[in-house]
């Protein structure tokens, strides 16, 4: 029994142990596991440019309005501008519409219905810190090809960037592009018309008419070279509060174009603001200065002034731009009446009071109501308690 047991144990012995050389002698070296080398890969962090940008309306000069200017034998509209120009200042872009045309004195000084401007009235507002002006509207041609080579001569020499009025077709052609923080921008501008005054043929570079081909052709042209695109729109129908189809089919066609604000002129009075995808409207600034008399309850006479921040941000390959801090201020076109009307002044309603309008706390609810019209999202500073 003895013998047997010791005969088992050596066979399981010797089983285990062919079993174990066998495994090795088959058995392939596995491979030496490398270390992976963790390198920490950074995110890319965005790249984010600003540029703050406020507009405002008509600057309209009636005769009344120039009168006052002049002072001591030259005009300066410093006064008139004085509670306006620490606001402008502020800004990196400053929009107006110059509706009466800056002919200058040579041709002789005009009111309505033809009105024709003295220059040093462009240099008050550029004084105030104005960078954007737009020069096409419905005034353009009130005195002809010359006061319009005048204008353009004129702006030619600034540091602003102008457009709707040009004084050749090589001029009206380049669309200038500007840029300021990194952001690059441009501005179109165009009319409905001209009052019936007909643009010469062969010379429609004296001022861009509207029409949907020509705009989308003017995009087309410049959208990919431009962080911001505006588009200055004098349009609409005169002292109505809303916009009209046309304007509002308008925006629509220019938001599909890729447009990134509309900036509203000609109605003299406030209309309202919203968005169209991502287009931000603004239907009509109303008058910025003016000797307009009341037309219904002050109405060109409160005006609006709106201000937004243009974010740019670049991020793998990718830029972005954005509108944000959407602000409205209303202001009011002060003077005195008299015998002639004098001490014209551009008052924020952040610092109205009773002298300059007793009923200005109504007239601020009532016109911030029409700003907000489409919007109840849209911000009006408010009055100072």
């Amino acid at each position: 029994m003895k013998k047997k047991l010791v005969f088992v144990i050596l066979l399981i012995i010797l089983l285990i142990g062919g079993i174990y050389l066998y495994t090795k002698n088959n058995q392939q070296e596995k491979p030496k596991q490398l270390k992976k080398e963790t390198k920490e890969v950074k995110k890319e962090e965005p790249k984010t440019s600003k540029l703050s940008l406020v507009m405002v309306g008509d600057a309209l000069l009636h005769s009344s309005l120039y009168k006052d200017g002049y002072k001591n034998g030259k005009y300066d509209f410093s006064s008139q501008l004085e509670y306006i120009k620490p606001i402008i200042q502020n800004y990196d872009l400053a929009f107006y519409n110059q509706e009466s045309i800056l002919g200058g004195t040579e041709l002789g000084l005009s009111d309505y219905p033809t009105f024709n401007s003295p220059q040093e009235f462009g240099d008050s507002m550029i004084d105030a810190g104005f960078n954007l002006v737009s020069l096409a509207n419905n005034h353009t041609l009130d005195r002809g090809e010359k006061a319009v080579l005048n204008s353009c001569n004129y702006w030619k020499n600034k540091d602003v960037l102008t457009a709707g009025s040009y004084s050749s077709k090589e001029e009206a052609e380049e669309i200038k592009i500007k840029e300021k923080n990194g952001i690059k921008y441009t501005l179109l501008a165009y009319t409905y018309g001209t009052n019936g005054i007909k643009v010469k043929e062969g010379k429609e570079y004296l001022v861009n008419l509207y029409s949907d081909e020509k705009a989308k052709a003017d995009i087309e042209k410049v959208r990919d070279k431009v962080d911001l695109l505006m588009v200055s729109m004098h349009w609409g129908t005169e002292y109505k509060t809303e916009p009209t189809e046309t304007q509002k089919k308008q925006a629509e066609y220019l938001s599909s174009l890729g447009v990134d604000i509309i900036i509203g002129t000609h109605p003299h009075i406030i209309e309202p603001i919203t968005y169209i995808n991502d287009t931000l409207v603004i239907y009509s600034l109303g008058n910025f200065i003016s000797a307009q008399s009341t037309n219904n309850d002050y109405n060109t006479m409160v005006e609006l002034m709106t201000s937004v921040d243009i974010i740019k941000e670049e991020k793998d390959g990718q830029t972005t731009i954005k509108l944000d801090n959407l602000n409205n201020e209303l202001l009011y076109n002060y003077y005195q009446k008299g015998s002639k009307w004098t001490n014209f002044k551009v008052i924020p309603f952040s610092r109205m009071n009773e002298n300059y309008n007793k009923d200005y706390q109504r007239l601020y609810e009532k016109y911030s109501a029409v700003v907000k019209m489409y919007d109840q999202n849209i911000k009006v500073n408010p009055l100072q308690a």
